[in-house]
């Protein structure tokens, strides 16, 4: 694993983060009646292993990206695992007003990312 690029290490490890952080904040959605307490502790668990992940990502990624790149991948990433958990497994739709503010953010990371002269 190590021997991967930096870039494709430090993405795949935020994206599998971002799985886990979209299931600690947002998978107790379909089960309201469990107790508060219980989907506290069950998200808390699951954000473990989110930590367990980003972290080193972070720290691998940081040097190769700064990090304010690090964290427009981290919030890209974010949107993009979101936007298939909403549909697949909350069963929400994405209007076009989702997309197009996805687009926006999307379009801001063009000018993290962009080399200005």
């Amino acid at each position: 694993m190590m021997n991967l690029p930096v870039p494709v290490l430090t993405i795949g490890l935020l994206l599998m983060s971002n799985i886990f952080m979209t299931f600690a904040w947002y998978g107790h959605l379909k089960f309201k009646t469990a107790p508060l307490l219980t989907v506290i502790l069950v998200s808390w668990g699951i954000a473990f292993f989110e930590y367990v992940l980003q972290v080193p990502a972070n720290r691998i990624g940081h040097g190769h990206f700064n990090a304010a790149q690090l964290k427009t991948i981290q919030e890209v990433l974010t949107l993009s695992v979101f936007a298939v958990f909403s549909v697949w497994y909350l069963k929400e739709p994405l209007g076009w007003n989702h997309l197009l503010g996805f687009s926006f953010i999307a379009l801001g990371a063009f000018f993290i990312f962009h080399k200005w002269a």
